[in-house]
């Protein structure tokens, strides 16, 4: 049985500030790293710093004070750390979608909608590991009953929620939250225990905009609360992008799933795919803007959660 969001029109979102997101250092061919960060998919606040990933392309962006600095991930196929279509390599990078800070570790998750991007990448004090993670996600199949395409993840009390956006195509089970005993899985990441058995798969109806589904693009926790961006993207599966049509904001709780619209200083649509709280000033947050465009860089949105969230 899913639960189904409803628009709140007394809740808003108000953009205060926009930033493209562009590296401190001119591009450097031999990391195969571009100027700019590209295809921002996720963002967590780990030691004290904004931590972007991104989904083409394998850096952390670090995003401090005094600027936006890269940190390098594994080179992948033939060496490359950029992938793209016009590079003929999109099919190969990790996918990257989301990340979430477990006390000094930071985890990043590939969405699993390929068997190459069934990954979890661990980072604790600057160091890098990869996990093979197929098994996991392979009963994370098994439990959804569809592929999947993980876009969000959130430390929620004692659990570690895992996002599924919904849009594999027309087989797919629809948006859903994947729920893993957070000890359990640490302990594996770890490789000091079993595979961490799923607590449960909770389903969403989150609506639709012109007809196209929204899914989740990216999650964070407050407490119990669960803040959630989803897209609507005119897109038949989760590997070939589409026309964005819009992008909410939502809060899940244990009586409600509310929601309210994302759209650019013009109004017009905006692919929302990041979210981090700044818990330094209530009411804010980040959101990180996708340009589904290689060439163009994300966009960091300073803005404030307006009405009774």
């Amino acid at each position: 049985m899913s639960r189904h969001a409803v628009l709140d029109p007394e809740l808003s979102v108000r953009i205060l500030a926009e930033r493209p997101l562009l590296y401190n250092e001119a591009a450097d061919p031999r990391d195969d790293r571009p100027s700019h960060v590209r295809a921002a998919s996720g963002i967590a606040v780990h030691g004290g710093r904004l931590v972007v990933v991104q989904d083409d392309a394998s850096f952390l962006a670090i995003i401090t004070s005094d600027g936006v600095s890269a940190s390098k991930l594994p080179r992948g196929l033939d060496g490359r750390r950029r992938f793209e279509v016009a590079l003929g390599n999109k099919l190969d990078k990790l996918d990257l979608e989301s990340c979430v800070a477990i006390d000094d570790e930071l985890w990043a998750f590939g969405s699993g909608s390929l068997p190459i991007r069934d990954k979890i990448c661990v980072v604790q004090h600057g160091v890098i590991r990869v996990r093979d993670a197929a098994p996991l996600y392979r009963r994370i199949r098994e439990q959804l009953g569809s592929a999947c395409n993980l876009e969000g993840a959130a430390r929620v009390v004692d659990e570690l929620w895992l996002f599924h956006r919904g849009n594999t195509g027309p087989d797919d089970v629809g948006p859903a939250v994947v729920r893993i005993e957070l000890a359990a899985m640490r302990a594996w990441l770890a490789a000091e225990a079993a595979l961490p058995p799923i607590v449960a798969v909770d389903g969403y109806d989150l609506g639709s905009i012109e007809g196209a589904s929204l899914g989740f693009t990216d999650a964070i926790a407050d407490k119990e609360r669960v803040f959630y961006l989803a897209t609507a993207e005119l897109s038949p599966n989760a590997v070939d992008d589409g026309r964005v049509v819009g992008s909410q904001l939502g809060v899940i709780d244990r009586y409600s799933v509310r929601a309210a619209p994302v759209a650019g200083a013009s109004g017009a649509p905006i692919k929302a795919e990041g979210i981090a709280l700044d818990r330094s000033r209530p009411g804010r947050a980040w959101i990180a803007l996708d340009p589904d465009d290689p060439d163009e860089p994300a966009v960091l949105l300073d803005v404030e959660l307006v009405g009774p969230w």
